[in-house]
């Protein structure tokens, strides 16, 4: 009597869960891993540098940067966008050329085809001169002459029917020489956008709508010190507050940012203050919808909060 278990090995049947096992030890499948709060920014790092900020600012869409790298990157973008724009440029430029060459070798054919078929007339009128040639041929090289010319081409001598000869070897394709193979073909480069993009949302980004922003110490003085320098903020997790209600300042409490003035409040101050006659808190300014930007969070571990937090790696496929 065979054993009954997930690794039974005298059964007919590959299980699920054999397969699963295998699958994973042997390299297969898919593999889904679940982002913790520890693999996810904070809600006050930045999102190139994932370190908090010196000079932070904060995009129309809410997402947080250091104004330091997000400068570096838009002038990188512009660079690089320059760059595309220059050999785009040289490459109209050498295809204006290519087809200037292109039209130059049509005329330059044509002329030589009417050439020939001028000295292919004057032979056969000098040929059927010099042999007094009776009037019924001389009748008939002038037909042939005439549908040559009407043709553009003059009828070849000891021409060819080979594929190799005339130029024609290099039209074909060839599976021996790398530049003629049929797949071989030149990539053509595409007109690139001038348009910077942000690098978390993909929406158009410029330097003048970059807004800064300004957080509320939470640490108290005699709290964090280095040297007397002031309070570090890459090791403490109670770094801000809110100004208006005092709540500190986490991954699970949601934020805004409010434009005119680039503090941070929570959600729940805009809900129950702010809200009811659309002023500003310190300084009295009138809010519309525009001002209030919801400062993207960090991660913290449950679904409620984020939007992905689940990676996928893509393997070959077992087969059973």
């Amino acid at each position: 009597m065979t054993r009954h278990s997930k690794n039974c090995t005298a059964s007919s049947v590959y299980s699920y869960h054999e397969k699963r096992k295998d699958a994973k030890v042997s390299g297969y499948g898919t593999l889904q891993l679940r982002y913790g709060k520890d693999g996810v920014k904070d809600f006050d790092c930045c999102s190139l540098s994932l370190h908090p900020c010196r000079d932070p600012v904060v995009t129309p869409e809410g997402h947080l940067f250091d104004k330091e790298a997000i400068l570096e990157y838009i002038i990188s973008k512009k660079n690089e966008i320059s760059r595309k724009m220059k050999e785009y440029e040289r490459q109209c430029k050498q295809e204006q050329t290519e087809l200037a060459e292109l039209s130059e070798a049509e005329n330059r054919s044509r002329v030589e085809k009417f050439l020939q078929t001028e000295t292919a007339v004057s032979s056969a009128s000098q040929a059927a001169q010099g042999k007094g040639a009776s009037s019924s041929t001389t009748t008939t090289i002038s037909t042939a002459t005439k549908k040559a010319g009407s043709s553009g081409t003059a009828p070849p001598a000891g021409s060819s029917v080979s594929n190799m000869v005339a130029g024609r070897d290099k039209k074909l394709p060839s599976f021996w020489i790398p530049s003629l193979t049929p797949g071989n073909k030149e990539a053509k480069i595409a007109k690139p956008d001038k348009t910077i993009k942000c690098p978390i949302s993909g929406k158009p980004l410029r330097a003048k709508d970059l807004i800064p922003v300004k957080f509320a110490l939470a640490l108290d003085s005699d709290k964090g010190q280095r040297g007397g320098a002031g309070p570090s903020l890459e090791g403490s997790q109670e770094r801000y507050k809110c100004p208006v209600t005092g709540d500190v300042l986490r991954n699970n409490v949601a934020c805004v940012v409010l434009r005119p003035t680039g503090d941070v409040v929570t959600l729940r101050c805009v809900e129950t203050i702010i809200r009811k006659d659309m002023k500003h808190p310190l300084t009295g300014q009138t809010l519309t919808e525009k001002d209030i930007i919801t400062l993207q969070r960090g991660g913290t571990g449950f679904a409620i909060t984020n939007q992905q937090l689940a990676s996928e790696k893509a393997r070959p496929v077992l087969q059973a």
